[in-house]
């Protein structure tokens, strides 16, 4: 995934993984979207079950095929890595934080011709009010 702001597993990490591939398989499909300009697939999270796969000589691993646009995709990734990583660096949360606030904020750009110029497209709240509602859920969750 282009910019993809989250470092790989360690050595110890992945091992774990690779264990319980072996034993269970892979239990949560990665999330895929269409390649542009291609017969392949993108993705989008599920890196590093695709990576244990692979140094377990896996060809094939479940996988859910979304359409998305490229905001709604970043927005999506960042997301599904911030629920699922138990240790991340600070500058990795915020590059990933700032990702997806420039992705809201290209999402709420006006792209008709038909309504007001002032007409808000995100609900009536700021990009960065959004991002942060968001941390602090997922803070809740943690």
């Amino acid at each position: 995934f282009k910019n993809h702001p989250f470092k790989p597993y360690n050595e110890e990490k992945m091992q774990e993984m690779m264990e319980s591939i072996k034993r269970n398989g892979v239990l949560m499909p990665i999330l895929v979207r269409p390649e542009k300009n291609s017969n392949g697939f993108e993705i989008i999270s599920g890196h590093n079950r695709v990576e244990a796969a692979r140094k377990l000589g896996l060809i094939d691993i479940p996988a859910t095929i979304r359409e998305l646009d490229d905001e709604t995709a970043t927005i999506v990734m960042v997301d599904s890595n911030l629920r699922q990583r138990d240790k991340l660096l600070p500058s990795e949360k915020a590059f990933a934080y700032k990702m997806k606030l420039e992705a809201i904020k290209r999402q709420g750009e006006r792209t008709d011709l038909t309504s007001g110029q002032f007409v808000p497209k995100l609900k009536g709240k700021q990009a960065g009010e959004m991002v942060a509602e968001k941390a602090e859920r997922m803070k809740v969750l943690l």
